[in-house]
């Protein structure tokens, strides 16, 4: 499974505006700029939406997160399995809101790759994203968990942190695609992250918490 770049991901998180009707609406949206402005959008709505939603869009949905564990005894976590049979087409791993260990991160990024779906692994700084990196995930996500929701981009505030994340990678393995996000609310944003050498970017706030979500994502899709 591929996913086309440069992409836009929009983690939907826990916020209101992300469950019910409301989450339907807003993956609609994405869908709608997606095809009109030809560029590659994906969405990772909560898990209990995730199922419905991914059955009502044409967008690739991934979960918010996986667990180490197959099927069995395992309440209230979330099997990779699971993932594959919810329709989505990967899932997000690590982000700053739900750390997992390394041993769990390589156990999830392989039964991904088993499953033929995508994983994107969230780091915080250039030492993580190296030890992420060479499990071979098919992206990372660099964001300074300390810029996540405060409108400061990660691409402006911090740009050594991204071209560090960026080179990194690059030495260790060519088939690891980058995203970066924290703080990504404009077009600006997005070409600046681009110009640094990554393929994407990762954001939530700016979207889906936006009194015009549609009007801010076709302002981010213009980049």
């Amino acid at each position: 499974m591929e996913l086309e770049t440069p992409v836009i991901v929009i983690n939907f998180k826990a916020y209101e505006q992300s469950f019910g009707e409301s989450c339907l609406e807003l993956a609609r949206i994405c869908e709608r700029v997606a095809e009109e402005e030809k560029v590659s959008i994906a969405i990772a709505p909560p898990m209990t939406e995730l199922s419905y939603i991914a059955k009502k869009v044409a967008l690739p949905c991934f979960a918010q997160h996986c667990d180490a564990f197959g099927f069995g005894s395992h309440t209230g976590f979330t099997p990779v399995n699971a993932i594959k049979l919810s329709g989505a087409k990967g899932s997000l791993i690590n982000h700053s809101e739900h750390r997992l260990k390394l041993a769990d991160i390589e156990y999830c990024i392989t039964k991904l790759r088993e499953h033929e779906l995508i994983s994107i692994v969230c780091t915080n700084n250039t030492a993580t994203t190296k030890a992420a990196a060479a499990i071979e995930p098919s992206f990372v996500a660099i964001e300074p968990p300390e810029l996540i929701g405060t409108g400061i981009p990660v691409s402006k505030a911090k740009p050594e942190v991204v071209k560090s994340a960026v080179e990194a990678v690059k030495n260790i393995s060519e088939n690891v695609k980058i995203l970066t996000g924290a703080g990504i609310t404009k077009g600006e944003d997005v070409r600046a992250a681009i110009k640094l050498g990554t393929d994407g970017v990762l954001l939530a706030s700016g979207v889906v918490k936006a009194k015009d979500p549609e009007s801010v994502l076709r302002e981010l899709a213009s980049a």
